[in-house]
């Protein structure tokens, strides 16, 4: 069945959201403000959180036990989307986040998923073959490290705290955000080193 044309589909979406507004369900307000809340999120947010977890103790236990929580701490509105965790990488054990079905990707602390996160590929490969596809990204893990592959999935998406690079201490948490990329929170790669 083809779809409708564009026009076609843009009416119909407009009816949908008059419905709604009449109906009560959501305002116009609503949906904008979430629109704009989506197209503000970025990697800059989630490397915030990270740089915030290194540098604030009590601000990391929040994260680590309820990742939601932390992220509206840090003013990102978690409102419909899936709780939230967060995986703590040590000196002994690292993580790998994929979603084996699609794209899950905790698009509010993170913006929108990359292409490569999205592509069969990717996927295929963290799940058969992950000390593979991250030595591909220039990663290779210490003998005795043990490496977890988590799925992110519709219901739960996850993210990475990395370890803090060496030679950072006393640096400002803004400063910090600065070596914290989207590959660093998915568990590609580490931190950037100073």
């Amino acid at each position: 069945m083809a779809a409708p044309p564009r026009g076609e589909s843009v009416a119909l979406l407009d009816r949908l959201l008059a419905a709604l507004a009449t109906r009560g369900v959501v305002t116009a307000a609503e949906l904008d403000a979430r629109q704009e809340s989506t197209d503000r999120a970025s990697p800059a947010i989630g490397a915030a959180m990270v740089a915030r977890a290194w540098t604030d103790p009590a601000f990391r236990a929040l994260m680590l036990r309820d990742g939601t929580a932390a992220a509206e701490a840090m003013g990102v509105s978690m409102a419909g989307m899936p709780p939230l965790g967060v995986l703590e990488d040590t000196e002994h054990r690292r993580h790998l986040v994929v979603c084996t079905l699609c794209s899950c990707y905790p698009r509010a602390v993170l913006g929108y998923p990359p292409g490569w996160f999205k592509s069969a590929a990717y996927r295929a490969r963290a799940v058969r073959d992950p000390r593979g596809l991250l030595a591909e990204w220039g990663t290779t893990l210490p003998e005795g490290v043990s490496l977890q592959v988590v799925d992110s999935t519709a219901d739960y998406r996850w993210m990475v705290l990395p370890l803090r690079p060496g030679g950072t201490e006393g640096w400002e948490a803004a400063r910090l955000a600065g070596l914290v990329t989207a590959e660093a929170m998915m568990g590609l790669r580490p931190a950037r080193e100073p």
